[in-house]
């Protein structure tokens, strides 16, 4: 049975999570402060440490260092469970060394999801037999081991730039000369048919990566894209980005595999235009702008019928007829380019 510690000074929630593992076959210890935590992972060693930021005395982030330094603990996987949800806040504890970040509030499966997960992580790489998650001995300390490190390098050593609601960043043809960072704000990415209909190709959020188009060649943009909100972008050439690519290996297969989740979104995306109804279209399209575009559930989405539409695959006449039906059902409200979601587990239930 494999025993994870959590570290959260939430008498609640410390007492629920415990319960909620147990119940999947895990035993459990718990600590209500960083202090106790670090004391309690060194004298039991957990093959897994679930662990609070925001605590008094020793916080999270302080806690994970402290654990890093240690040699019988810092090769134990650590996840950051927080209800801190800025994007600065998440990089920062993955650059720290963390597994993994769930924020709160949490699903069960979510929670048992990562934690199997990075325990099965552990044990493969201790029998691949490599090095301790943050000092790889053969490798050059300087080197980019992961996307949060790139990430964080384009943060500090990239171009900055602003653009406004509305506001074109690049056109479709035009050459590739940057690879951009979110730090704020949201982009959509579209082509134009022989018809002159917009079909919307991506939607980009905080903290992703947008704009690579070739990572051998520079090649045109095959799509435009367009801030739908006012955003904030961290740009680095695609000349320094290559050249990371050749000097960091690991960020070459971490970016292929991010490569590959976008290509099983898009295959998604189409299956879903082919063969799913006007409604669950329309009802996942506004769960898919609402996760991308809102800070908070409850806040409205401001978004054009036209773009809710494109990518839903549908006639922007037939959006316009289910967004009515869903008003209806008081599942939504709308006003003007506003969409608030009223009841989003019946909506997700339709898709």
């Amino acid at each position: 049975m494999k025993t994870v510690l959590i570290i959260e000074d939430d008498t609640v929630l410390r007492e629920n999570t415990t319960e909620l593992l147990e119940l999947s076959n895990y035993n459990v210890i718990s600590a209500f402060d960083g202090i106790s935590g670090v004391e309690m992972a060194k004298e039991q060693l957990p093959d897994i440490i679930v662990c609070d930021i925001m605590m008094p005395g020793l916080d999270g982030y302080e806690t994970l260092k402290i654990l890093a330094q240690h040699e019988a603990t810092k090769c134990i996987p650590f996840i950051f469970l927080s209800a801190k949800t800025e994007v600065r806040d998440v990089r920062k504890g993955m650059s720290m060394g963390a597994d993994d970040y769930i924020t709160k509030p949490f699903n069960e499966d979510e929670l048992i999801s990562a934690i199997e997960s990075r325990i099965a992580k552990n044990a493969i790489l201790r029998e691949l037999t490599l090095g301790p998650r943050n000092a790889d001995k053969e490798t050059d300390s300087n080197e980019l081991q992961t996307l949060n490190d790139l990430k964080n390098f384009i943060d500090d050593q990239g171009t900055r730039f602003t653009f406004e609601k509305d506001t074109v960043i690049y056109h479709e043809g035009e050459h590739s000369n940057y690879i951009y960072l979110i730090n704020k704000g949201t982009v959509k990415c579209f082509q134009i048919d022989e018809q002159g209909k917009e079909l919307v190709t991506a939607l980009y959020n905080e903290d992703d990566l947008f704009g690579y188009t070739s990572f051998t060649d520079n090649q045109p943009h095959k799509e435009t894209a367009k801030a739908i909100a006012n955003v904030e972008l961290v740009g680095i050439s695609t000349v320094q980005f290559n050249k990371l690519l050749i000097d960091n290996h690991k960020i070459a297969l971490e970016l292929i595999q991010l490569l590959t989740d976008n290509l099983l979104g898009v295959k998604t995306q189409l299956l879903e235009m082919a063969y799913s109804s006007v409604n669950k279209k329309t009802a996942a399209t506004i769960l898919k702008f609402a996760e991308k575009i809102n800070r908070k559930p409850d806040d409205a989405i401001k978004i054009s019928r036209s773009d809710l539409a494109s990518v839903a695959g549908i006639a922007t006449e037939t959006l316009i007829r289910a967004l009515a039906s869903f008003k209806k059902q008081g599942l939504i409200e709308t006003d003007g380019r506003n969409i608030k979601i009223l009841d989003i587990e019946k909506l997700k239930r339709m898709t």
